[in-house]
């Protein structure tokens, strides 16, 4: 075979390499950092504790403001001690409609009245909604005068915002805003927080994935996996996890799942993270578990599990971690599955 033959094969075989790879999620460039604003601990002596979160990340080119804490006099402060330029922001993110996540809003509008903010979308949200006037029974028996909108109500019902005028884009699932920059979007089905939607943040960089959290409601690890979807690699999670009040036998789960499951790299936990949740993942991840309190900064280039770690925490030991994967495999830690179990056996009695 003479060599104008080996040439036209071998670029033919290139194009058709092209035609059958698949599409691949844009990366981000993985240097950046990640500058919690609110939490209720820290050692930043210029800044003010409170429950609530916020954090600026600052990733590919991008300053992201995630979350904006849950007072406004406090988030304005902390904001004021670490020089941040609210006009600088390219765009905001609201996690969830819950307070301690949001009362800060109103301090960046006052620097920033257009800047871009993604919240949630919700059927009665308080970023605005709509909804298709169907969702209501009617009665057509009725006078008009005793019927929504004299029995002529619009197609669509629009409702209001608590921020009449701001630039709010809702989102009701999961979307890629930017490259390599997306918002997952998930709904709660923990009792308490039912149907609660949730937004997370997933940036994609060669590293593998820096996914930033506000409260977790879905569940951590739901959240997790739906960031693998984006990329396998879990590169660190920082933020919320809500395991505040979890028992030890959940956390140890979580904790399992986190690193044994889905080998998230490093750890920034804080706000609703809990403290046992803290102690135990620190124990698991020693230095890759990174201190995360208000004011500290995370780098986000190489080598970064090395810096910021919350105290020196070794790394897991075995008996610890047998006891860990032991915990794990109980798949009924609060004995509901068994509750429900027993009564459904007395109804058919």
């Amino acid at each position: 075979m003479g060599l104008r033959t080996n040439l036209f094969l071998a670029a033919a075989l290139a194009g058709a390499a092209l035609l059958v790879a698949p599409t691949c999620i844009a990366a981000a460039e993985p240097a950046g950092q990640i500058t919690i604003l609110y939490d209720a601990f820290g050692t930043d002596a210029s800044m003010k504790k409170d429950w609530g979160f916020s954090a600026l990340v600052e990733i590919s080119g991008k300053r992201i403001l995630f979350d904006t804490g849950n007072d406004p006099d406090i988030f304005a402060t902390n904001i004021k001690a670490k020089n941040i330029d609210l006009t600088s922001i390219d765009f905001v993110v609201l996690s969830h409609r819950h307070s301690d996540h949001m009362a800060g809003l109103n301090h960046v509008l006052s620097r920033n009245p257009t800047v871009k903010i993604y919240a949630p979308k919700e059927g009665f949200g308080i970023y605005g909604s709509s909804l298709p006037s169907s969702f209501y029974r009617k009665d057509e028996s009725l006078p008009p005068e005793m019927r929504y909108y004299d029995g002529k109500p619009p197609e669509v019902m629009k409702f209001g915002t608590a921020w009449q005028g701001a630039n709010i884009e809702l989102i009701d699932k999961t979307t890629e805003i930017a490259p390599g920059i997306t918002l997952l979007a998930l709904v709660s089905d923990v009792p308490g927080t039912r149907e609660l939607k949730e937004l997370s943040l997933a940036v994609n960089t060669s590293d593998g994935v820096v996914l930033v959290v506000g409260c977790s409601h879905p569940g951590i690890e739901k959240i997790v996996e739906a960031a693998t979807a984006i990329n396998s690699k879990i590169r660190l999670i920082a933020g919320g996890f809500h395991l505040v009040a979890a028992t030890d036998e959940v956390i140890a789960k979580a904790v399992t799942t986190l690193k044994d499951t889905f080998k998230v790299e490093s750890i920034a936990p804080g706000h609703c993270t809990g403290e046992p949740t803290f102690a135990a993942l620190k124990r698991a991840y020693g230095d890759r578990y990174l201190y995360a309190g208000v004011g500290t900064s995370l780098p986000l280039g190489p080598g970064m599990g090395s810096v910021g770690r919350r105290g020196e925490g070794p790394a897991i030991q075995e008996d610890d971690l047998a006891t860990y994967r032991k915990l794990a495999q109980r798949e009924d830690p609060f004995g509901i599955l068994k509750a429900r179990n027993l009564r459904s056996g007395l109804s058919h009695l």
